[in-house]
């Protein structure tokens, strides 16, 4: 095999188009992925891996990619980005006030997507479609739109008392989740969750949250060939040399004839690719 390229992981950059169009981004190249559809392709891990934000080595990743001083340090890896419900920036003891300025105190999304089943989600603004692209969903719609991250947080914990808030990722790399009428769905939900729709409304500043009407779903196609039919997951950490015929692309994940593996997870990780 020859080597296409190697460097510093990071996750999968994604452009919507039918189906999907994928490159990886190793070290200062961007691999076109699409390209490899029913090839045999191996990604090596040479046992290095580097921080995503300050590019110091470290011997163990956390939270995507980060060395341990930053993920203790960032605003980005505090735990109300997993938890948005919990945003503290209001409260003046955000990490990072300037990060949380920029990224947290901005236009989000509230959105219905389907990769697994019916679940909801939020994302600022600007990542739409690429949150959707990401979590492999094949529909998706946004509902609802509100001024901060607290407010799209709290929203979502409301709406996951109705429907759920997380992908299976194991039924979505296995096949193409079952059509829903998303509109359908929004209007229901919506409809049920009313009462307290209109209390967040009167906490926040009617103003502040905005029901998005005529707004069409969306529908995505991924770049799959053939989807497993038996989930084996591949783990850099375990097998640093991972060699197979690809299948498909989906979400962040790889689909080979002999395993699947997130690429997003290892971000940071040195890796060598080779076709």
């Amino acid at each position: 095999m020859k080597v296409v390229a190697r460097g510093t992981l990071r996750k999968m950059q994604s452009r919507l188009s039918d189906p999907v169009d994928y490159k990886v981004p190793l070290g200062d190249c961007a691999v076109p992925l699409n390209q490899y559809l029913e090839k045999p392709i191996r990604l090596e891990y040479s046992g290095t891996i580097a921080c995503v934000y300050c590019g110091r080595k470290t011997s163990k990743s956390f939270n995507q990619g980060y060395c341990y001083p930053c993920f203790q340090k960032l605003a980005q890896c505090d735990s109300c980005i997993i938890h948005p419900e919990k945003c503290h920036f209001d409260q003046g003891s955000c990490r990072e006030p300037a990060w949380g300025e920029q990224y947290c105190m901005q236009d989000h999304i509230i959105y219905l997507a389907n990769s697994s089943g019916l679940k909801v989600g939020i994302t600022r603004a600007t990542q739409v479609p690429t949150r959707w692209v990401d979590q492999g969903a094949t529909q998706a719609l946004a509902i609802m739109r509100v001024r901060s991250r607290l407010q799209s947080g709290t929203l979502e914990v409301m709406f996951k008392q109705h429907v759920a808030d997380k992908t299976n990722w194991r039924e979505m790399v296995k096949g193409e989740a079952t059509t829903l009428d998303m509109q359908q769905e929004s209007v229901r939900l919506l409809k049920e969750c009313e009462a307290d729709i209109k209390e967040l409304e009167d906490r926040f500043g009617f103003f502040a949250i905005s029901i998005l009407n005529g707004v069409e779903p969306v529908s995505i196609t991924y770049p799959v060939v053939q989807y497993p039919e038996k989930i084996t997951s591949f783990n850099f950490d375990k097998e640093p040399k991972i060699q197979g015929t690809l299948l498909g692309i989906k979400g962040q994940y790889l689909i080979f004839d002999n395993g699947v593996i997130n690429l997003r997870r290892f971000s940071g990780y040195d890796i060598q690719l080779s076709h």
